[in-house]
């Protein structure tokens, strides 16, 4: 066979050799074989192509062995640097100061330096790489070189250690034998493992235990001289009641001997000597002996003693964490007079407040009553006054203006100016009355400005056309909280005055917001209002640099600004400069509503021709001439009108023709019949609901909240007549 010839420990230029040897003999054969069968020749094919296999796997096999040799090399260099390393780390972790150790993640000591466990010889001597960390925590727990905490045990110890190992980073100091102290820092690493250094920290906690000696010794000094001197009495006692500290107050206080006061002299023995001039109302000795011997926590204690005649002592006792106790004493015999002084002075001074108060209460009650009468009057008065104004009004409307002369005319439309003046102060008295008794009645609630000032600034653009000056009112989304009768009342007041008092460029309106509120400000390039003047203003009948008539205004309107913007809790400020303008400013809350409470109502225009044709108004009204005028203005406009003075007349007229009218038009006021909300429920109860309005001067919130209940809209005199037309109108 020939591996039997080929020898696999040669090299490869011997195996060639040996083949080439096998196939000079194999050819040899070939040529002197004479058998035809060709068998020679085969074997010769077969030698040759054995010849090729052979020398591939010898190439392969050198290829091998080359490369398993390169990789020894590689492997012994990589095993001579990472002995390097290791070696180098272990140098390097044996120059670190500290005590040193490595534990994996499986808490078992990869290595650890000379200085681990320095202080525990026979800890230190079983640490070997593969210790576990639990074993190693049991080995110091049971050191005799470990100084347990008094109370603690070993096995307590270690698990206290174990607890505080599952934090990832941990500082703590132990206490060795010998007032030795380490200090531990435990931190893991990246892949899980943990890292200990133990520092000697004893000589740190020698010299801060100096330190603390030292600072205990220099506030002893302190606290004694403030003992001395403190007004008070101080004594401290230990959990033994035995005295500790005092100051020379207490033995004046409490007549003790210096020879008593000394370190360790019980509060019984100190007590003895001035129980029996002890006097107390508020405690007894026993309670005090019970308190004092009682130990543990204490409930602090106060009471007052007296010592003989003329001293007085207020005691204070608390307890200390250490079962201890401290007693301070104050003398209050110079407050107790004082006291006692005070309250016969008190005694004389309430005679006397008395007498003043019962003076005061009796003018109070005649300011009152005078308030009440002058309410009473303004609100009378306004109505007798209001009744003859309506009249004039309604005559004067149902006048018609077409084929009147031209001097007609003009005398005409100044009477009814005149009126509308006269109706603006009576109105703005009627408001001043009613902020100044504080019967003014505000439903607060949600209000869209936009809508509010797109009203004002179609009711003063004419005005401000026609003294050539520019309104700007600038457009705002906000719904803001407040009433929304008076603040229109407050802007139009706002808005009059800076059209009335500036002589030309323009007056703007707008809003800022601020945080949760609206700041609506005015704004006029009027002359500015001087800084001394700036608080007269708002006064009643005050009127700066006063050149307008009374038809334009008796001074009122920024009286009611101020009063109804304190009634609404509205802030109201000023800014003014002289020659420039003027501008005020009023804040509001912003209203976490979506829409806003309906703005009052706005009269319409005047409407050309018959507006209620082939209707029929029933008027119950007791004043002549008030009735009179509505009768005309209403048959002006083509309705047939039924007249009644009272409610009865009016029930028994309904009654006799059996007609139901289209309109009712009521006076609240009827004499001493029935009113005219009772009239309209006596109709509405046997006939169903029918159109209706209440006529009435009285704008007091108790008839406006009668007339809601029953469903019945209320006309405020005096009577508006575009207003009475727009109710005509619906019909």
């Amino acid at each position: 066979m020939i591996e039997t010839l080929i020898n696999p420990a040669d090299s490869a230029e011997r195996r060639a050799e040996k083949l080439l040897t096998i196939a000079e003999a194999l050819m040899r054969r070939v040529e002197q074989a004479t058998d035809d069968s060709g068998a020679a020749y085969a074997q010769f094919q077969r030698a040759a192509l054995l010849e090729d296999q052979v020398r591939e796997r010898t190439h392969d096999l050198g290829r091998a062995l080359d490369l398993l040799n390169d990789s020894n090399a590689r492997l012994a260099e990589a095993m001579r640097e990472a002995e390097t390393a290791r070696q180098n780390l272990s140098n390097a972790i044996e120059t670190v100061q500290e005590g040193f150790a490595l534990f994996d993640r499986e808490d078992r000591l990869v290595m650890c330096n000379s200085r681990f466990a320095m202080h525990m010889p026979d800890v230190h001597a079983r640490l070997q790489p593969g210790l576990a960390f639990a074993e190693y925590v049991a080995m110091v727990s049971l050191s005799p070189h470990l100084a347990l905490p008094d109370g603690e045990a070993a096995q307590d110890w270690a698990q206290s250690r174990m607890r505080r190992h599952k934090d990832r980073h941990v500082i703590f100091n132990v206490r060795m034998t010998g007032d030795h102290w380490v200090q531990v820092s435990e931190h893991r690493t990246a892949d899980g493992g943990t890292v200990i250094l133990q520092t000697d920290v004893t000589d740190i906690i020698r010299a801060e235990r100096h330190e603390r000696g030292k600072l205990l010794d220099d506030q002893a000094r302190v606290i004694r001289a403030t003992l001395d001197h403190i007004n008070q009495g101080v004594g401290i006692f230990d959990a033994e009641a035995r005295l500790i500290g005092w100051n020379q107050r207490l033995g004046a206080l409490l007549s003790l001997p210096m020879g008593r006061l000394r370190i360790g002299a019980s509060f019984e023995n100190l007590f003895s000597r001035f129980r029996a001039e002890m006097q107390s109302d508020d405690i007894s000795v026993e309670a005090l002996m019970a308190w004092v011997t009682a130990g543990g926590v204490r409930p602090p204690l106060e009471f007052e003693v007296r010592r003989g005649e003329d001293l007085i002592l207020d005691v204070f006792a608390q307890g200390m964490p250490d079962g201890g106790f401290v007693f301070s004493f104050t003398d209050v015999t110079a407050e107790r007079a004082a006291l006692v002084a005070l309250s016969r002075a008190n005694e004389t001074l309430e005679a006397r407040v008395m007498e003043r108060t019962l003076e005061l209460e009796d003018a109070l009650a005649h300011a009152e009553r005078a308030n009440a009468s002058r309410s009473r009057f303004v609100a009378a008065a306004s109505h007798d006054l209001l009744q003859p104004l309506s009249a004039a009004k309604l005559f004067i409307s149902s006048i018609s203006g077409e084929g009147l002369e031209p001097g007609a005319r003009v005398a005409l439309e100044k009477a009814q100016n005149a009126l509308m003046s006269v109706e603006g102060i009576l109105d703005a008295l009627l408001d001043i009355s009613k902020l100044e008794s504080g019967k003014a009645a505000v439903s607060v609630g949600a209000v869209q400005l936009n809508r509010l000032l797109r009203t004002l600034s179609e009711e003063f653009a004419p005005m401000a056309a026609a003294k050539g000056l520019k309104l700007v009112v600038v457009p705002c989304g906000a719904v803001v909280e407040s009433d929304p009768a008076y603040l229109r009342r407050i802007l139009q007041n706002l808005i009059g005055n800076a059209i009335r008092y500036t002589a030309k460029g323009r007056v703007l309106v707008g809003a800022r917001r601020r945080g949760a509120a609206v700041r609506l400000e005015v704004w006029d390039t009027g002359p500015g209002i001087p800084e001394e003047a700036q608080n007269d203003i708002f006064k009643e009948f005050h009127r700066l640099n006063a050149r307008a008539s009374a038809s334009e205004g008796m001074g009122l309107g920024l009286a009611i600004v101020e009063r109804a913007c304190a009634l609404l809790g509205h802030p109201l400020g000023l800014r003014s400069e002289v020659g420039r303008g003027t501008c005020f400013m009023l804040q509001l809350p912003l209203s976490e509503a979506g829409e806003g409470l309906p703005l009052p109502v706005e009269v319409p225009e005047r409407r050309s021709g018959p507006v209620a044709a082939e209707k029929i108004a029933f008027l119950v009204e007791n004043d002549a001439e008030l009735l009179r005028a509505l009768s005309l203005l209403l048959e002006k406009w083509g309705m047939t009108v039924l007249e009644a003075a009272s409610g009865e007349e009016a029930l028994a007229l309904i009654e006799e023709i059996g007609i139901l009218p289209d309109i009712f038009l009521v006076d609240h006021q009827l004499g001493a019949g029935m009113t005219g909300i009772e009239f309209l429920i006596r109709i509405r109860a046997a006939h169903g609901p029918v159109p209706a309005k209440l006529i009435t001067a009285h704008r007091g919130w108790d008839l406006r909240a009668a007339a809601t209940s029953a469903g019945i809209e209320v006309l405020y005199k005096p009577i508006d007549p575009r207003a009475l037309e727009a109710v005509v109108a619906r019909l």
